[in-house]
């Protein structure tokens, strides 16, 4: 089945390659986990936790099992930096029609 955005664009089907892309904006969307950075540094299970979750492997694995799809590697691993360095806040800057995920991550990361 089609799902017509607005007025302006064409009908789009729900695929994996449009939600990769961008194309299927606002009704795809990443999900993301917020860590506390102090438990993170004081509690190994957490760090265990957020390491096994970023994981591109486990994160492939994982959810295409429960239909979602998953970051492109590239955006994976600009995750897991920030994490080993710690950094605080979000590494997106939110949804935006047309544009993909790795690109979105790519600019949040330009300052």
């Amino acid at each position: 089945m089609k799902i017509k955005l607005n007025d302006a664009a064409p009908a789009l089907e729900p695929s994996v390659e449009n939600a990769r892309t961008g194309k299927y904006q606002p009704l795809s969307r990443p999900i993301f986990i917020y860590v506390n950075k102090k438990a993170a540094d004081t509690r190994p299970e957490v760090a265990k936790f957020v390491e096994f979750y970023q994981n591109p492997k486990n994160a492939v694995e994982l959810i295409k099992e429960v239909g979602y799809v998953t970051l492109p590697e590239a955006a994976l691993k600009v995750f897991q930096e920030r994490f080993k360095k710690r950094e605080i806040g979000t590494g997106f800057t939110g949804s935006k029609v047309g544009i993909s995920v790795e690109d979105l991550v790519k600019e949040k990361l330009v300052y």
